[in-house]
């Protein structure tokens, strides 16, 4: 028994391989690949295992010339980071990506010889390296790569050929990259794309890109098809970067790069926005009232990055601007300990999964990774070729639901409604929000309320008691008709961009659109309980 246990806590021992033993009562060594004459390669729990005798030669086996150190001889690589293996004629080349700071990973080998006698050994423990580095993830993923040249301050051509495409290279993914034009060509280029040839659209932008991509993708004959099949992703070369920190927690370009080579598909929710005769998908939020105003009014301070946000909600905070309307909200959930155990039982759904130290998850009874598969869209035979679903709710245009009612808000300060939980870094505004639970999440503040309460309430966004503020109205929906009253003129964002001031209506489309993330089920970088597992 001692043994047994000694097995199952040791790194270097291949979990498959656990309790398998010979007629001698010896573990198996099929995770091991010995290299040359004084390496190794061993799939580790987490990790492969380099073991090479020659690291002790670059190393200094002194310590200031006085007294003796152990020099190193093992490296580990997360499987995470394992970009690709392959087998030349004579060596075995792994491919990582190897951390040169907190937020930078770059592309790096090891290199090692093979003897002829050993090569279909070799080449099984290759496809195995594979196996445990990529489990459910697609490899050599298509990617259609959009780059705004005037995303993040006219740096995005650059951060993508320097952080981004030697990743992509590294991992074996295929490229076909093409730079916009002007606002709106993603639209075009997504509505255009052959969709059996892509995996993947990355747009290196900001969130701009993506909201478009998605809206290219709704205007296709298969739309639904095409939402499912087509996984849309950020490489975070924007001001803005809210995508890339929900699904991959970074806004590093070349960490965002290797999730989205280990991403795994995630389904996420749509929002349909009508507003006059137009019809707009949304993935990320939409707003009215001082954080439509501090984002879309601040367009002249881009230059002060994350910052501009914060500067503008102060300002108008100051004012105690109040943005009179008429709302109906259909609530799905209302009551805030509801809220929290929908949350905390899909938190729980992930506690349940053997979570690995690479940061991917595996299901507890069998080897898949708790995702939907990456071949495969979410869409049904029957559904695959229609367009977008058609509204439950109707237009703004139409008549209200009969179980609505529209009610006035004349002290409206802040009108938040989101599909994800970040909405900058640390400022998890929705921090319920899930990537497809059907529910948009609302955020309601009357305007009229101590300036000492709002500047609390920015504060404890990012310290995570947002939610449980008296003063903050926190509720999941499927849909709602805003019509604001008292302006001429005035700020409405929908995913950062501005659209006309006017009336408009929303529903949730559960699952309608695809991205990749780390975990699938829930959103990254959520504070306190909320990111609890």
């Amino acid at each position: 028994m001692a043994s047994q246990d000694l097995v199952e806590s040791d790194p270097f021992v291949d979990p498959s391989l656990r309790g398998s033993t010979d007629q001698q009562g010896s573990t198996s060594d099929e995770s091991t690949l010995v290299v040359g004459r004084n390496a190794s390669l061993t799939l580790g729990t987490d990790a492969l295992i380099v073991l090479d005798e020659g690291f002790s030669q670059d190393q200094s086996s002194r310590c200031c010339g006085l007294i003796p150190s152990r020099p190193k001889t093992t490296k580990a690589i997360p499987f995470f980071n394992v970009l690709w293996a392959e087998l030349s004629d004579y060596d075995i080349i792994i491919h990582y990506a190897r951390p040169t700071s907190n937020n930078i990973v770059r592309p790096a080998h090891i290199q090692y010889p093979i003897e002829k006698s050993g090569r279909s050994r070799a080449t099984n423990w290759v496809s195995r390296l594979l196996d445990r580095a990529y489990r459910t993830s697609q490899r050599n993923k298509k990617i259609k790569v959009l780059v705004n040249p005037y995303g993040g301050n006219g740096g995005a051509q650059k951060a993508f050929d320097r952080d981004v495409q030697p990743i992509f290279a590294a991992a074996r993914c295929e490229l076909s990259v093409e730079r916009t034009k002007f606002q709106g060509h993603a639209v075009e280029i997504a509505e255009k794309l052959d969709i059996d040839a892509f995996h993947v659209i990355a747009s290196c932008s900001g969130d701009g890109l993506p909201h478009e991509v998605f809206n290219g993708l709704g205007k296709k004959p298969d739309a639904r098809r095409a939402l499912s099949k087509i996984a849309v992703v950020q490489l975070p070369c924007g001001t803005g970067n809210a995508m890339s920190w929900n699904t991959n927690g970074t806004d590093s370009n070349s960490l965002a790069a290797l999730c989205i080579v280990k991403g795994i598909r995630t389904p996420i929710d749509l929002v349909s926005v009508t507003q006059g005769d137009t019809r707009t998908l949304s993935f990320l939020s939409q707003s009215v009232g001082i954080v439509a105003e501090s984002d879309l009014g601040t367009e002249h301070l881009r230059f002060l990055g994350s910052a501009r946000f914060t500067y503008g909600f102060l300002v108008r905070l100051l004012g105690k601007t109040v943005y009179p309307c008429d709302l109906a909200v259909h609530v799905e959930m209302g009551n805030k300990a509801d809220i929290k155990e929908h949350h905390r039982k899909h938190r729980k759904t992930i506690k349940k999964m053997d979570k690995s130290k690479d940061g991917r998850y595996r299901d507890g009874d069998d080897d898949s990774t708790h995702s939907a598969n990456d071949s495969t869209p979410n869409t049904s035979e029957e559904d695959s070729s229609q367009g977008l679903p058609s509204l439950r709710f109707g237009t703004i245009k139409d008549p209200l639901p009969d179980s609505w009612s529209l009610n006035p808000y004349d002290k409206l300060g802040n009108f938040y409604a989101g599909n994800m939980a970040l909405m900058a870094p640390a400022l998890p505004f929705f921090p319920a929000a899930l990537p497809s639970d059907g529910y948009l999440d609302l955020v309601t503040i009357d305007g009229d309320i101590p300036r000492l309460a709002a500047l609390q309430s920015l504060l404890a966004v990012e310290k995570g008691t947002f939610f449980d503020m008296p003063h903050v109205n926190y509720r999941k929906i499927t849909g709602y008709r805003i019509v604001p009253r008292g302006q001429k003129t005035g700020y409405i964002s929908i995913d950062g961009e501005r659209v006309p001031f006017a009336p408009f209506q929303a529903e949730v489309h559960s699952g309608l659109g695809t991205t990749l993330s780390r975990r699938g089920p829930i959103y990254e970088g959520l504070p306190g309980e909320w990111g609890e597992e």
